[in-house]
């Protein structure tokens, strides 16, 4: 691990000029441990002083006018980003004002930040097991003016297919919300027999959340390789550490590029 490596992450993807995105990792904050140190969430049991400091930085270190955070509830609102009315209740929003940050906090759930090719709406999106297979990116895509076709995705940093272990349940759900024959082949692959206990699976949410992409018409997915769990250092884990804080991952329109 390398100091380059605790750095927040600049999405690999061919957004337009106007598009920016950001994903901090735990390093570089005020707080203490177990949330040491970059850690963005008021909602985990950290000082609130610290994460307001974090906060701060972050926006300063990205040239923002505001961040929009949210209070997260495994769902699938979405809502505008309005930087007037502090923390609203979603898991994703959108905006097409420049500046404005929509940002979603994470800790194993997959990120997801989408714009469009024109460069013109940005949207964030959380998607844990509920929220993706109760159609958590559905719901954000209907947002856009454009057409999925016209749309391209990253996947940020989340828990990777080796640790992240659930009941069949979980595996049940994703097979009835697929959306075609396609799709539920590739629901199905994406659950691996956990051996040491019967009814429980391995679950790859990047498979998943690229299965859902591409079943709504989104043919440009990007990102998908950390996992949350195993890169300790660099990210916080709460099916790894319990108490811990949470990562932000943003994305916004440029004034400079508009």
């Amino acid at each position: 691990m390398t100091d380059a490596d605790l750095l927040p992450l600049v999405p690999d993807w061919p957004a337009p000029a106007s598009v920016q995105a950001r994903i901090t990792t735990r390093a570089g904050g005020y707080s203490r441990v177990p949330y040491d140190s970059n850690n963005l969430g008021l909602h985990v049991g950290d000082d609130p002083v610290p994460v307001g400091k974090n906060r701060a930085a972050l926006t300063l270190d990205c040239d923002l006018e505001a961040i929009q955070w949210l209070r997260q509830v495994h769902g699938t609102d979405v809502c505008e980003a309005r930087p007037g009315e502090g923390e609203q209740t979603a898991d994703g929003c959108f905006t097409r004002a420049t500046g404005l940050a929509c940002s979603v906090l994470t800790a194993d759930c997959l990120p997801v930040l989408v714009c469009d090719r024109r460069g013109t709406q940005v949207a964030a999106l959380h998607a844990g097991w509920r929220g993706l297979a109760g159609g958590i990116i559905a719901s954000g895509l209907a947002t856009f003016d454009t057409a999925p076709a016209g749309l391209m995705a990253y996947l940020g940093p989340a828990i990777g297919p080796a640790h992240f272990e659930v009941g069949g349940e979980v595996r049940e759900a994703f097979m009835a919300a697929a959306r075609n024959p396609a799709q539920r082949r590739a629901a199905a692959a994406a659950f691996t027999p956990a051996r040491a206990r019967r009814g429980h699976y391995f679950a790859d949410l990047y498979a998943l959340a690229r299965a859902e992409l591409t079943a709504l018409g989104v043919g440009e997915v990007y990102g998908g390789g950390d996992c949350t769990f195993a890169q300790s250092q660099r990210f916080y884990s709460y099916r790894r550490d319990g108490i811990t804080g949470r990562m932000a991952s943003l994305v916004w329109l440029s004034a400079d590029c508009s």
